[in-house]
């Protein structure tokens, strides 16, 4: 069995948060495979059904965010299951909106639900790491996860979200090069296509082209000149 947790904060106000994107993939993930309906249990919500013909529990904690290893601590304990069996998803700052990342174990970032994690859970579960975008300064940060999306973040979010919840079976066999890859297609992260080239500057001329040129007009009929121009034009005709 595995257990996904989407972290987030609960309450209508918290819905369209930048830091609720972890709640945001549990419910799409949900939704796209027939998950049961959404019930408390574990100081959290959860969905259950089956991924990749693997039996699969999603959770959304109701403890708020800097709480959340509570939640999931008590349904890894209550089911016997180790970090391995964990996946974490959830928003960072430090990936441009619409870039995804996974990896097994490592630091917290800053990130305070991923800290509660680690402390409840232990650190060698596998964290998918969805981009939001760093506001540039560390005083904008607090107002910048708490903050809604804004309506032209749709345009990578809901392809992004969608992509996940369609290729979710990666997630649990462990493809994570293959979701990556789904991933960023889906939210245009992939390497843009080559911008149509501009008209090639033009070169400066060769001395002999312009030699040829000026050939065409004027020559030297004496000295060191016209004998160069005499040696590159040829001889001059009538």
């Amino acid at each position: 069995m595995l257990i996904i947790a989407g972290l987030g904060n609960p309450g209508s106000q918290y819905e369209g948060n930048r830091h609720n994107i972890g709640f945001m993939a549990a419910d799409a993930i949900a939704e796209k495979n027939g998950f049961s309906p959404w019930s408390k249990k574990f100081k959290g919500l959860i969905a259950e059904g089956s991924l990749a013909g693997e039996k699969v529990m999603i959770i959304k904690p109701q403890t708020f965010m800097n709480l959340s290893g509570e939640s999931v601590g008590e349904a890894m304990r209550f089911f016997k299951l180790t970090p391995a069996d964990l996946i974490v998803i959830y928003d960072e700052l430090d990936l441009m909106p619409g870039k995804a990342r996974i990896k097994t174990g490592g630091g917290s970032g800053g990130h305070n639900g991923i800290k509660s994690i680690d402390a409840h859970c232990g650190k060698d579960y596998r964290r998918l790491r969805l981009g939001i975008g760093h506001p540039g300064s560390k005083e904008r940060v607090h107002s910048h996860v708490l903050g809604d999306f804004a309506k032209a973040d749709s345009e990578w979010l809901e392809p992004l979200l969608a992509a996940l919840a369609d290729n979710a079976d990666l997630l649990v066999r462990g493809e994570d090069s293959t979701l990556m890859n789904k991933l960023a297609l889906s939210a245009g992260t992939a390497p843009a296509k080559p911008e149509p080239k501009a008209a090639p500057a033009r070169k400066g001329q060769s001395h002999i082209h312009k030699a040829r040129q000026r050939g065409q007009q004027t020559v030297p009929e004496r000295g060191p000149m016209a004998d160069m121009l005499k040696k590159l034009l040829g001889p001059k005709k009538d």
